[in-house]
Formats: C-alpha cells, sequence, structure tokens
C-alpha cells in the first residue's frame, strides 16, 4: 500500500469508535457503528448506575454527534418519544431490548406499529419520520445500550400517557466524561 491509500479498519475499541466517527461524516455512522464490536467491559468507565431508573452517561458530546451509554435497571423503560429532528443508532451492548415504534393514526392517536428484540451487538435505527419509540431492558438484570445521534438531541416531545399528549423535555446527562 502506497502513502497515498487510505486504509479502511474496523474501529476495535471504544477510542478506534469515537476518532471514526470524529473523521467521519454523518453518511459514515451507519456503517461505523454496524462494524464496530465491543464488548462491555470496555464501557466500565462510563457506566454508572441508579436506584431510581436508567442512567444517561455522555461519552461523547461534539457539534457532529453525540455517544451516549444508557445503563438499564430490569423493567426499565422510556417513555414513548422522538428525537428532536436527529438520527438515532442503538446499539445493544449487555442485555436484551425491546424497541416498540408508535405512529399517529387518522384519529391522532399512538397506535404501536412495529416492534424489535435486539440482543448484544444488534443495532436498531430511529428517525422522527419512522414515528416515535419506546426502548425496554427485556433482561432480568442490569444492561446497556449505546446511543449515537447525529447531531446532539438537547430536547424532544416525550409522550404524557396520563394527558395523552406530547410535552417538550430537555434533556440533560446523569454523568459526562
Amino acid at each position: 500500500m502506497n502513502s497515498n491509500e487510505k486504509k479502511t479498519t474496523t474501529p476495535q475499541t471504544l477510542n478506534d469508535l469515537i476518532v471514526a466517527l470524529n473523521e467521519g461524516e454523518r453518511t459514515t455512522y451507519n456503517h461505523i457503528i454496524h462494524t464496530t464490536k465491543l464488548e462491555a467491559t470496555a464501557f466500565k468507565t462510563y457506566a454508572s448506575w441508579s436506584n431510581n431508573c436508567y442512567t444517561r452517561n455522555c461519552i461523547v458530546d461534539s457539534e457532529k454527534f453525540e455517544l451516549i451509554l444508557i445503563c438499564w435497571r430490569e423493567g426499565d423503560q422510556t417513555a414513548i418519544h422522538d428525537h428532536g429532528g436527529e438520527e438515532c443508532w442503538v446499539k445493544a451492548i449487555e442485555g436484551e431490548f425491546k424497541e416498540t415504534i408508535y405512529k399517529k393514526d387518522e384519529t391522532g392517536e399512538l397506535k404501536a406499529v412495529k416492534t424489535t428484540i435486539s440482543k448484544p451487538n444488534d443495532i436498531t435505527y430511529m428517525k422522527d419520520f419512522m414515528g416515535f419509540h419506546r426502548l425496554e431492558n427485556m433482561s432480568k438484570k442490569r444492561s446497556m445500550s449505546l446511543h449515537l445521534y447525529a447531531k446532539p438531541i438537547r430536547n424532544c416531545n416525550v409522550f404524557n400517557e396520563d394527558l395523552k399528549t406530547f410535552e417538550n423535555k430537555n434533556l440533560d446527562y446523569d454523568t459526562t466524561a
């Protein structure tokens, strides 16, 4: 290989993943996240747990992308939500997750239209035109998932199930790198 050829490598570590995302463009994120295979031990520095609900642990927050490790207790689930117009990839790291996608019907009521189960290294993708979604830890143990957002999401619409309406919610982190 001469010095003008660029070698394409598969990210082997969390640092490799971060470098690849920094050097890549939004159009390459799907390929990068799908070719990266990481063990749960790669995230021990970022894993933070709560006794109350899942935690959002920021690994990278840049203008281009946001990489978050979510640490789930058994049975934790998100509210039904959108992604503030941004793309989202969710990679199961440890445990098993159920993703349910919802769309509004002709009367404006939310209806579940698709359910997917993800196991370690499986990836789901979501963008607002696809609907809204909810994630749930189906494992009988604590679990982890890696979330890549292109660009960072500062707020999103969250469904209030009691009022049957969406509310705008500002997002924050439980921990930052």
